[in-house]
């Protein structure tokens, strides 16, 4: 039997939340031994470890978000659903947003897992003494998910004008970095939409030149010694395609730690080199979560993706016969493992 191929996509920050506790204990205990591995680094650290996190009795922001502590969870998560896919799909690319570049450079095997431990929870506790700048998100598509250029354009003109940064084009949403001033006199000046513009709690201003001084100091704390070749294709957030055999080590490397440490990270543009260059049968979502579904809808729309011209479109697509396939939803879960 042919197997069905699979573009895979890993999560970044914001996606474990009060309904996702309990996710690596739900899911997950056929994988103590690598869990077990990733508490024993986090304890050497004097940090609380992700099972204690996941095992917690309540879902509490002021622990269970800080950077320090949601970038090692999601990661644990992510990486074991990746583990726990089923072998009838066949993985032709890696993708992720933001901090789930990290994973997949994970899952492409580019570092082990000492490695990816060391890069996820060296770069998600870099603001452990104070936020460095902020972000917000803003939407550019209309109600039915079809993207305003007019909207867009405006929102872009006035991030520029006001000394704002686009953090991450991701699908019908702007995230905008940069001062919390500059953040603050920005999101009184564009209209409102629904709960729109929003700040995120807790995010610095990820993925803009604020960043120069973390970048700075993570190439001093991770090795360039500790990265090699994928073993899959990887999509960055430029839309480059790592592949297994001509990567440049060093440019991974460069990128990793200081292009997309600085510069905006465009997910809607490995999205859409991902299913341009390898035509999956599927695009399958990491857990935990479920708030990555609604971005990847808005780029296959965007690009009018087996005909899907709507949200409308999208959701009768995936009532009938999924296309996107997210491990945080049960149902769909069931499809992948």
């Amino acid at each position: 039997m042919n197997k069905k191929t699979a573009l895979v996509i890993c999560p970044g920050r914001g996606v474990y939340n009060s309904p996702e506790l309990g996710y690596l204990a739900k899911y997950h205990k056929d994988q103590k031994d690598f869990i077990q591995k990733i508490d024993q680094m986090r304890g050497m650290g004097g940090e609380v470890t992700v099972s204690e996190l996941d095992s917690m009795e309540k879902f509490k922001p002021s622990i269970h978000t800080k950077g320090e502590n949601a970038a090692s969870l999601i990661y644990t998560c992510s990486y074991c659903d990746y583990q726990a896919m089923s072998d009838q799909y066949e993985i032709v690319a890696v993708t992720g947003n933001s901090m789930g570049w990290y994973t997949a450079l994970a899952c492409g095997e580019v570092l082990d897992y000492a490695g990816s431990f060391h890069l996820i929870n060296t770069m998600g506790g870099m603001l452990k003494d104070g936020l460095i700048g902020g972000q917000m998100i803003y939407p550019i598509v209309n109600e039915n998910w079809v993207r305003d250029r007019e909207k867009e354009n405006f929102v872009k003109n006035k991030v520029n004008e006001m000394g704002a940064f686009i953090s991450i084009e991701f699908g019908g949403y702007l995230v905008i970095g940069g001062e919390d001033t500059v953040l603050k006199k920005l999101m009184s000046e564009l209209p409102e939409i629904d709960r729109f513009p929003m700040k995120l709690s807790g995010n610095g201003a990820f993925h803009t030149p604020l960043f120069g001084e973390i970048s700075a100091k993570a190439k001093e704390l991770i090795s360039r010694d500790s990265f090699q070749k994928p073993t899959l294709p990887l999509i960055d957030g430029q839309g480059k395609i790592w592949q297994p055999l001509s990567t440049d080590i060093n440019a991974l490397y460069h990128y990793t730690l200081e292009t997309q440490v600085c510069e905006t990270y465009d997910f809607t543009k490995a999205v859409e080199v991902g299913l341009k260059e390898f035509a999956p049968d599927h695009i399958i979502i990491l857990g935990p979560g479920t708030t990555m579904g609604g971005a990847v809808a808005q780029i296959l729309i965007e690009n009018k993706w087996r005909g899907l011209s709507s949200k409308t479109d999208f959701v009768t697509t995936q009532n009938d016969e999924p296309f996107v396939l997210s491990m945080g939803l049960e149902q769909q879960r069931k499809r992948v493992i």
